[in-house]
């Protein structure tokens, strides 16, 4: 039996984060072949890494104010000072969003070479947790039993977002074991499918993105749509993906920003005898131009239009009402929302607070942030918290 002071089952951005802060005799164990596979495939490759204008706002919990503490004592302006002194050159792609100019893999070697001299043992799993005077973990490392035991255990091992890199779900039976209640999870950051008539209508779209504003659950984004074969994608659908429910409707303005009726008046005035979809293609991608005036009725010329059914043509592009039927699930969510329930735990140092030396961090909590760089900051700041409060009660 191998003792440590600190064990962290997950070698993600979260237990990474927590290995570089929590001390040197420390051991993570993944059950993947290589750390931060969930880095690695981020943002195209290239990691979006944090929000430069990341605040508790930007994140979805039961209990809004959990997060607040760890996200003011290690913002985003810390992880990018540590990417800096690591040389790691970056950029802002839109709204705050901050990638590699390289590679993600560039935030992994960073976060190894943080975290050490601590251990990793990757293609290692773990077969049962017992806790006495510490935690015993029984692993099968390789085909090899080992034994191992701590005083300090870390759960980090994500949601049940995205299955084929090794998502399991594994952190909730952990919480469960240990008497901690889990609140609901469901695929979040994900495209939204629809019925089969709505589905017809969007794969002769597919492929076309605009720029919107996307209402729903009390919220909205405005951000690029994106029409599939499936259904309906792009930054904004996957922000509101997080607040939608079943049976409540989205609403959908295709022309954020633009006063459609006023234009098309213009249009009725000037150039009567164009066809509404020229009109509108103005202001629309033509294939989506198309399909509104097609949704709405509009027939022959704009001349031939009046008042009413100029703004009915409008609503059909700045208050589009939609039913989606769900989403596409773990398999392309990009986070887990939901997850251990933040009653249970220290807001300071994600300890449990009923079960010592037992703490929960990243995503496999129930605080799930937008899209944008905005769940690694959550990653960064529970991790740190956590490792700085293991290391106190080591010193």
């Amino acid at each position: 039996m191998t003792r440590f002071d600190t064990i962290i089952i997950g070698a993600g951005a979260a237990g990474l984060m927590c290995a570089a802060h929590a001390g040197p005799n420390t051991l993570v164990i993944d059950h993947a072949k290589a750390p931060g596979e969930k880095i690695r495939i981020s943002g195209g490759g290239r990691c979006n890494f944090t929000n430069m204008y990341a605040a508790p706002e930007n994140f979805l919990s039961q209990n809004p104010h959990f997060a607040k503490s760890a996200l003011s004592r290690y913002t985003q302006w810390d992880f990018i000072d540590l990417v800096a002194r690591h040389g790691i050159a970056y950029h802002e792609k839109t709204l705050g969003q901050l990638f590699c100019d390289h590679s993600a893999k560039d935030i992994i070697a960073m976060l190894l070479a943080e975290m050490s001299p601590a251990s990793l043992w990757l293609n290692t799993t773990v077969k049962e947790i017992t806790r006495n005077d510490g935690y015993t973990l029984r692993l099968d490392r390789e085909g090899r039993d080992v034994t191992v035991t701590a005083p300090n255990l870390v759960v980090a091992c994500g949601g049940k977002s995205i299955p084929k890199m090794g998502a399991t779900g594994f952190g909730y039976q952990i919480a469960a074991q240990f008497g901690h209640d889990v609140t609901e999870t469901r695929p979040a950051l994900v495209p939204l499918t629809f019925g089969d008539q709505q589905k017809e209508a969007f794969r002769a779209l597919a492929g076309v993105a605009c720029d919107a504003r996307v209402s729903g659950g009390g919220t909205a984004f405005e951000e690029a749509v994106l029409f599939t074969h499936r259904g309906l994608s792009g930054p904004a659908i996957l922000q509101i993906s997080s607040y939608w429910r079943e049976t409540e409707a989205i609403r959908v303005n295709l022309a954020p920003g633009v006063d459609v009726f006023g234009g098309l008046r213009d249009v009725r005035q000037s150039r009567g005898r164009v066809a509404p979809a020229t009109a509108l293609a103005e202001v629309l991608p033509k294939r989506l131009a198309q399909d509104v005036a097609e949704r709405a009725g509009a027939q022959g010329n704009i001349a031939d239009m009046n008042d009413t059914a100029l703004r009915s043509l409008a609503d059909a592009v700045e208050a589009w009402e939609l039913y989606p039927i769900g989403t596409e699930g773990y398999r392309t969510a990009e986070v887990t929302l939901g997850g251990v329930d933040t009653d249970g735990l220290n807001a300071r140092t994600m300890e449990s607070k009923s079960v010592p030396g037992l703490y929960f961090i990243g995503e496999v909590v129930d605080v799930t942030g937008w899209l944008g760089g905005y769940n690694f900051q959550w990653a960064w700041s529970s991790g740190w918290a956590a490792g700085q409060a293991i290391r106190a009660t080591l010193a």
